[in-house]
């Protein structure tokens, strides 16, 4: 089996465009470029990697994992091979598209009805019904759909402040933090998203005090498989960076916080949950952000389990292919922007 790997982190703007020719903007091509080696770190032996440049690729490759890695190609090369397999960081009908235009089968891609589905099981509503799915002792959350600018009114009336999203966008973009009184800025842009994508998604604001998450695989018959904690870093609502360390040592750090059989609970909860929903409709990894929450009185905490649905690889997958130290030592996987043009992964 030969698979072709791709890294296509315009995915979610892509998604909410829903187009076959999108144009990402400058930052995500530029995100693109610069960590297209990354499905390296998931490969199998017979896999190759589409980059931009191969020499960059097998360089940054190189310096992150210490090894060489030399099933790289370039978009020209792709009618070269027969592939058996696509694994793209998330399915819209832009990366089908374009892969399309390249060479690559439709037969080993999902068609376009397929990825409809996809883009409906990526909906933010997706996340509102899961959420009330899991709503055991110790947990806490809540949200909701709201279809117009009053309905948005009315939650902000009763919790003075929300949270609202739109149905799909990227991570750090299409939310919106309110509190007291909704003003013209914020009235525009609710409207605008309710026209655009039929309705927002509005959340009370908690006292957040760390944010993580759980990473997933769907076997797309019926079976969600655990794959790991993922220990993240957010800075302004956008994603920073990941903690490297085994799992014992995350569920020890998330542990002082909540018990851990309701840490164990929540995720055999979405395993069960999640594995018929996906039945024949999605194949592949996904990644549910969470968060733990200080009580309203402040004496102790909860943990909110369904804060996102990411129907897709996460940075979260990626960490977890980055082995931990053998000493025991914990480090952290970031994403920075290293000059004016250049994006690294740093450990």
């Amino acid at each position: 089996m030969m698979t072709l790997c791709v890294f296509n982190p315009e995915h979610d703007l892509a998604l909410a465009a829903n187009l076959s020719n999108f144009t990402a903007p400058h930052a995500g091509r530029q995100l693109r470029a610069d960590l297209s080696y990354i499905p390296a770190l998931w490969a199998a032996a017979d896999d190759f990697v589409l980059v931009d440049h191969i020499e960059d690729a097998e360089r940054r490759y190189r310096i992150l994992m210490r090894r060489p890695f030399d099933r790289f190609l370039t978009k020209e090369m792709l009618r070269e091979y027969s592939f058996t397999a696509v694994d793209v960081w998330g399915w819209d009908k832009a990366i089908r598209a374009f892969l399309l235009r390249n060479g690559v089968s439709a037969s080993v891609m999902p068609s376009v009805d397929e990825i409809d589905v996809i883009r409906d099981l990526s909906h933010r509503r997706q996340a509102v019904d899961l959420l009330s799915h899991l709503q055991i002792p110790g947990t806490t959350g809540s949200s909701s759909v709201a279809d117009s600018l009053q309905e948005v009114a009315h939650k902000l009336d009763e919790t003075s402040s929300v949270v609202v999203k739109a149905p799909w966008s990227s991570s750090g973009r299409g939310v919106r933090f309110i509190s007291g009184q909704l003003n013209s800025y914020h009235e525009g842009w609710i409207r605008n998203v309710i026209e655009r994508q039929g309705c927002v998604i509005v959340e009370p604001y908690y006292n957040k005090v760390k944010d993580f998450g759980m990473e997933f695989e769907s076997d797309g018959m019926g079976q969600v498989r655990f794959l790991g904690l993922s220990l993240f870093q957010t800075k302004n609502g956008a994603y920073a960076g990941n903690i490297i360390a085994s799992e014992d040592q995350k569920l020890d750090i998330l542990s002082r916080y909540v018990p851990e059989g309701l840490i164990l609970d929540i995720q055999q909860n979405i395993c069960d949950i999640l594995g018929p929903l996906y039945d024949h409709r999605y194949k592949g990894c996904f990644g549910v952000d969470m968060m733990i929450v200080r009580r309203d009185d402040g004496c102790g905490f909860l943990l909110h389990p369904c804060v996102e649905i990411n129907l897709r690889r996460t940075m979260g997958h990626t960490a977890l292919c980055i082995p931990p130290s053998a000493d025991g030592h914990m480090r952290v996987m970031r994403i920075e922007l290293t000059d004016k043009y250049r994006i690294k992964i740093l450990l």
